[in-house]
Parts: structure tokens; C-alpha cells; sequence
């Protein structure tokens, strides 16, 4: 065990030598096995956030484990200028999970995932003749996609955009999950994709209402104009379905993917469609790090866990146990949620209007007491544990979240 003076000494360093773009809890986390985490104190905590929804098998998986030892012994990297087996194993295996996909893009992040379908799209859009003004991407208020200068454009939420102006150009936002004003967005016929999370994630864990998603593919071929779906949160298990919007039987032209996919390690993907496949040629595109061998090793082993149907199972069951636990909790600490939403294990507590903007404040006092949250914007609690996550982990959890929510509304008083 460490001594304070240490957790001191490492705090200091994080305040001293990082880009301040992050705020951290004053803690800092030595080691993880399963659904627990411990601190350099020693101190224990149930873990339901995930990395934000990244270790999707929890901490030390001992099939990850294996993959990294072995892939560890053989070959870290080589880049694309050679193949090597992990990543080519890997491209097969989501193109066939995937059911639409033909070929596969890997890379290092969600950003970069997202970064890749905008240059095909736009490249997608070039092909087929449109003039530079007739390659608009319209996504949604409220999504995230990423904080480079594309992604973070294709990002509606100003708060993410204030001071990089000038922004790309080429993008249009509309009202998440409203068909009338999606339809008044396209009528000029200068839309070639949209892209949209099925479940938003940061902006606050709201899904795609029913039929909406199915609405938004019929206008993309109404105006034969791309289906771009992020499922960098959404995706990989997490909703109870290897890939999201399987929930509204969608089929997409470009599927990103990231966090779970790695379950931990850095990596991202884009899957193309037969519509935008061929489109990008040689020297198009690219990246020294996508595709690496070590990740790819561990991620292979992660999707094959993932896409079981164990999986799916403990999904679907633990996702119920929190589900009512959240509301019946919100009941008893009198009336602390609006409503629960979500799917599967990507759930968002939206606290009353009494206690608006406290959620942050929240992930505090439930670090205290043991437990690990997240928030998604100032007015959601969000839970997004893995997806392998035990009955008694789950359990104690809520015991924790339990005494948390107690403390949260006394000191709210």
C-alpha cells in the first residue's frame, strides 16, 4: 500500500505536467479485477463506469490477458506496410458479425473512426459527381462524435466548439429523433449522409425513439444520401446486441466503432457498406498505429467474448437489476429521478428539475462512498458497467449507489 504522501506526490504531477482538459477525481486508481477497482491507498470500489463504457469485460479478463501475453511475445508492431494476422482476423470477424459490411478501416479512437466516415463520405460524394456544396453531413443536437476539427464539427453541442471557430463547413444539425425537421433538412437535396448515434451518449443518454431510425434510412434513399451510424458508445454488446441499431432493423452504409472494441486498449473502426466499400483507393487514407498487432490480438479475443450469447444474457438481465433498482432508488430518496433511460447497460438517470446541474457533484460523493459513476452532461447519472459485470458486483453497487443518493440528497438540503 502507498503511503499519502505518495497519492500527494502523484496528484501533484497531474496537475503540473498535464494539459489542464481534464478534471479528475482526487484519487488515483493502482489496479482492477473484475468489476473492483483499488486506489494506491488500497481503498476498494465497484466499478460502473467502465472507462466510459470501454472495459466492456472488466479489469484483468483472463482471455484478454492470454491474447496480450501471447501477441506480446511475437510482434508489438510492423505498420501497414506489412500484414500481419491479428488485424486481418479481425476485419473478418466484424465483417462477418456484422451482416452489412464488406470491408474494414481500423485506426486508434472514436474520433478517428468518426474522421474516417466523413473523408468517405465526402469522397463517396466526389465520386459520384457532387459538387463541393452537395456534401453536407446532417447529424443531431445532442450527439458527440469526437473532438477533432471534423468530428467535433459533426458534434452539435456548441460547448465543445467554442474557441476553434473556424469550423469546417459542410455540416447541418437538426432535432434528435425529429423526422419533420430531418425531411426539411434534406428537401434541398444537397445532403450526402447522416450520421447519428442509435443511443446518444454524452448527450445524455437518450435513444433513438421506435421507428425513428428506420425513418431517418427511407429519407437517406429518398435522397440517396448515406446511413452513418456511431456506435463508438452504443455498440459492442453494450445495448444487449453486438451492434445497436440490430435493435431497429436498420440497415447502415458505415458503422464506427471504438471503446468495447478494445476493451481497454486504444483502438477504433469503420466498417463500410457495399455502397462506399470500393470507394477509397491506395494513399487515400491511412494511419501508422491502426491496425497494430497487440491491440488487435486482445480485441479479437474481446469481440469473439462479446458477441456470445453468455453476453447478451447478462446484458439483458443485469440491465433490468439496475434498471428498476435506479427508479425504485430514485423513489425512495424522494423523487431524485425524472426518468431512466437507455438500453441494455448504457443507462442515464436524469435527475429533478430541484437537483438540475448536480451530477457531477454526485460522482464525488459516490467515489466516496466506494462506487465509480459517470456523468453524461450536468443532469444524468450515467451507468455503463461491464457488460460481464457478477450479480454480486452488481449488488453491491446499488448498495453503494444506495447510501450515495441518501448522502446526495442530506447535503442538497
Amino acid at each position: 500500500m502507498h503511503a499519502p504522501s505518495a497519492d500527494s506526490d502523484l496528484l501533484s504531477l497531474g496537475q503540473r505536467y498535464w494539459l489542464p482538459v481534464y478534471r479528475p477525481r482526487q484519487l488515483v486508481l493502482d489496479r482492477g479485477k473484475g468489476s473492483r477497482l483499488w486506489d494506491t491507498q488500497g481503498r476498494e470500489y465497484i466499478d460502473f463506469g467502465a472507462g466510459i463504457a470501454v472495459n466492456a469485460l472488466g479489469h484483468q479478463d483472463p482471455d484478454l490477458m492470454a491474447a496480450l501475453t501471447e501477441q506480446a511475445g511475437k510482434l508489438w508492431h510492423a505498420s501497414n506496410v506489412f500484414y500481419t494476422a491479428p488485424p486481418l482476423k479481425l476485419a473478418q470477424a466484424l465483417v462477418e458479425a456484422s451482416a452489412f459490411a464488406e470491408r474494414v478501416f481500423l485506426c486508434n479512437s472514436g474520433t478517428e473512426a468518426n474522421e474516417a466516415a466523413i473523408k468517405l463520405v465526402r469522397k463517396w460524394a466526389s465520386a459520384q459527381g457532387r459538387s463541393a456544396d452537395k456534401r453536407v453531413i446532417v447529424t443531431f443536437r445532442g450527439s458527440f462524435h469526437g473532438r477533432s476539427m471534423a468530428a467535433v464539427t459533426a458534434t452539435a453541442q456548441p460547448k465543445y466548439q467554442e474557441g476553434y471557430e473556424p469550423l469546417p463547413g459542410g455540416f447541418r444539425y437538426v432535432d434528435f429523433n425529429d423526422e419533420a425537421a430531418l425531411a426539411d433538412a434534406m428537401a434541398s437535396g444537397d445532403v450526402a449522409a447522416v450520421m447519428l448515434e442509435p443511443v446518444q451518449g454524452e448527450g445524455g443518454v437518450v435513444p433513438a425513439k421506435d421507428g425513428f431510425l428506420k425513418a431517418v434510412r427511407a429519407l437517406c434513399d429518398q435522397h440517396e444520401a448515406l446511413l452513418v451510424l456511431d456506435e463508438i458508445q452504443c455498440g459492442m454488446g453494450r445495448t444487449g446486441h453486438l451492434f445497436a441499431h440490430t435493435h431497429d432493423g436498420v440497415t447502415p452504409d458505415i458503422v464506427t466503432l471504438a471503446k468495447a472494441l478494445g476493451c481497454g486498449l486504444p483502438i477504433g473502426a469503420m466498417l463500410a457498406g457495399p455502397r462506399v466499400a470500393e470507394v477509397m483507393g491506395f494513399g487515400a487514407h491511412g494511419t501508422t498505429f491502426g491496425g497494430n498487432p497487440l491491440v488487435t490480438a486482445v480485441a479479437g479475443a474481446g469481440l469473439a467474448k462479446i458477441a456470445s450469447p453468455a453476453i447478451a444474457a447478462n446484458v439483458q438481465r443485469q440491465a433490468k437489476v439496475l434498471r428498476d433498482k435506479l427508479q425504485a432508488l430514485g423513489d425512495k430518496h424522494g423523487g431524485l429521478f425524472s426518468q431512466v433511460r437507455g438500453r441494455g447497460l448504457m443507462l442515464g438517470a436524469v435527475l429533478a428539475e430541484r437537483h438540475a446541474g448536480k451530477a457531477g457533484a454526485m460522482l464525488d460523493i459516490a467515489a466516496a462512498n466506494g462506487l465509480l459513476v459517470l456523468q453524461a452532461g450536468p443532469d444524468v447519472l450515467r451507468l455503463v458497467p461491464a457488460l460481464n459485470i457478477s450479480d454480486e458486483e452488481c449488488a453491491e453497487g446499488l448498495k453503494r449507489l444506495d447510501a450515495t443518493l441518501a448522502q446526495f440528497v442530506a447535503e442538497s438540503a
